[in-house]
C-alpha cells in the first residue's frame, strides 16, 4: 500500500509507516506523477484533488486533515468510487478560541461591553455552535442563521439573515463555500448584505475568503456601514488585498483553526479514514493510534494563568493569556508577503482546556467562575 501525505501535516510521520509505504511530500510535490501509484492521499486545503491530479492514478481514498472540503472535486471522485472524507469539527474549538479573543480585542479597542450585545452567527455547524457557546459565556445574546439546519430541525431557534441584519451588534460567518444551489454562500456577504445592516455591527469572517465580496466589504468599512472588521480568510490567498488589510481592525493569515489541538484532531481523523478505507488497522488499534497522536501535542509554555482580583476585565486577561489575536495581526501586517510562511511555520498554540486559571482573590465571583468553566479553562 502506498500513501502519499502532505509533509506539512503535523504528528503524522511514523504513524502509518508500520503498515504502509508512506511518502511525505511538500504540497507542491503532490503531482499526477507522484500520486500515480498511490492508494490513498492525506492532504490539506492546498492540494486540489480533481481529474487533473487523479485521472491516471489508482487512488481510492482521500482524507483531508481539514474541515474544508471544497478543494476536492467530490462529484468527479464520487463517480469513480473514490472515498473522500474531511475532518469535520476537528478545529472547531480552535476557531471558537480565536473568535473569543477577537471579540474581546475588538471590545477593548472600541470600548464596547460585550455583555448584552447580540452576535449574529451565520452558519451554526461544528464551528458556529462552539462560537455561539463561547459568546453565551461572554454574556452575549446569540442569533443563529442556518437554513439547512432550519429545514431539517424546524425553524425554532433559528432566524433569517434579515433578522441578523436588523438586530446584530456583531456578525460572524462560519459557513462552507458553496457556489450554487439554494444555500449558495459565495459572496453571501455582498453589497446588498452590508447595505442592509441596521446597527453598523462589527464583522468577522473565519470561514472562506470568497464568502465575502471584498470590494463590498471595503466600501462598507469606508462608508461606515459596519463599525469594524476582523478577517482570517481572504480572496486569492496568499496574495491578499493590501488595501483591505489596512482597513480591518485585526487581520490574520488563515490560522483561526490552527491550534495544535485542532491539528492533532485533524491528523487523527485523517489517519482513521485511511486506515479504515484501506483495511490496514483494526478498530482497537485505530483508537490507540488516535490517543498516541493527541499525546504528541506539547504543553503550553505558560500553562498557568493567575488572575488579579483588581483587574477590570479578568475574562479578557485569561483569554488573551492563552491566545491573543493581536500577535498574529502584528505578524501579518509586518510582512503580508509572508502569508503562506506564517501559516507553514505557525507556533504551537493550545486551546483553553490546556490552561489552568488561578483565581487569586476572585473565588467569590460566581459569574466569572461560570464563564471561565464554560469557555473550557481548568480552575485552581
Amino acid at each position: 500500500m502506498l500513501i502519499v501525505a502532505d509533509s506539512k501535516i503535523p504528528y503524522l510521520k511514523g504513524v502509518l509507516e508500520p503498515c504502509a509505504d508512506v511518502r511525505h511530500l511538500d504540497p507542491r510535490e503532490i503531482t499526477p506523477e507522484t500520486v500515480r501509484d498511490a492508494d490513498a492521499l492525506i492532504i490539506r486545503t492546498r492540494t486540489k484533488c480533481d481529474a487533473a491530479l487523479l485521472a491516471h492514478s489508482r487512488v481510492s481514498v482521500i482524507a483531508t486533515a481539514t474541515i474544508g472540503i471544497d478543494h476536492i472535486d467530490l462529484d468527479w471522485c464520487g463517480k469513480r468510487g473514490i472515498v473522500c472524507r474531511n475532518a469535520a469539527g476537528c478545529n472547531a474549538a480552535s476557531v471558537a478560541q480565536y473568535m473569543t479573543s477577537a471579540l474581546l480585542r475588538v471590545s477593548l479597542r472600541h470600548n464596547v461591553d460585550l455583555r448584552g450585545k447580540s452576535l449574529g452567527v451565520v452558519g451554526c455547524g461544528h464551528v458556529g455552535s462552539k462560537v455561539a457557546a463561547a459568546a453565551y459565556a461572554l454574556g452575549m445574546n446569540v442569533l443563529v442563521n442556518d437554513p439547512p439546519r432550519a429545514r431539517r430541525e424546524g425553524p425554532s431557534g433559528f432566524v433569517t439573515l434579515e433578522t441578523i441584519q436588523n438586530e446584530a451588534d456583531f456578525v460572524t460567518f462560519h459557513v462552507p463555500l458553496t457556489q450554487a444551489g439554494p444555500d449558495r454562500t459565495e459572496h453571501l456577504a455582498d453589497e446588498a448584505f452590508f447595505r442592509g445592516l441596521r446597527k453598523k455591527p462589527f464583522f468577522f469572517n473565519t470561514s472562506r475568503g470568497d464568502v465575502v465580496d471584498e470590494p463590498a466589504l471595503k466600501k462598507a468599512i469606508i462608508e461606515g456601514q459596519i463599525s469594524g472588521a476582523v478577517l482570517d480568510v481572504w480572496h486569492n490567498e496568499p496574495e491578499i488585498d493590501r488595501e483591505l488589510l489596512s482597513l480591518v481592525d485585526f487581520a490574520t493569515p488563515h490560522i483561526a483553526g490552527y491550534s495544535a489541538d485542532g491539528k492533532a484532531n485533524g491528523t487523527a481523523m485523517a489517519v482513521e479514514v485511511v486506515a479504515q478505507g484501506l483495511h490496514i488497522l483494526e478498530p482497537d488499534v485505530i483508537q490507540q493510534v488516535r490517543a498516541d497522536i493527541l499525546a504528541k501535542v506539547p504543553a503550553p509554555a505558560n500553562p498557568v494563568v493567575t488572575l488579579d482580583a483588581a483587574s477590570a476585565n479578568p475574562i479578557a486577561d485569561a483569554v488573551l493569556a492563552s491566545y491573543d489575536v493581536a500577535a498574529d495581526d502584528a505578524a501579518l501586517r509586518a510582512a503580508p508577503e509572508n502569508f503562506e510562511a506564517l501559516r507553514g511555520s505557525y507556533r504551537v498554540r493550545r486551546e483553553f482546556p490546556a490552561y489552568t486559571v488561578k483565581l487569586s482573590g476572585c473565588e467569590s465571583d460566581d459569574s466569572l467562575l461560570d464563564a471561565l468553566r464554560k469557555l473550557g479553562f481548568r480552575l485552581d
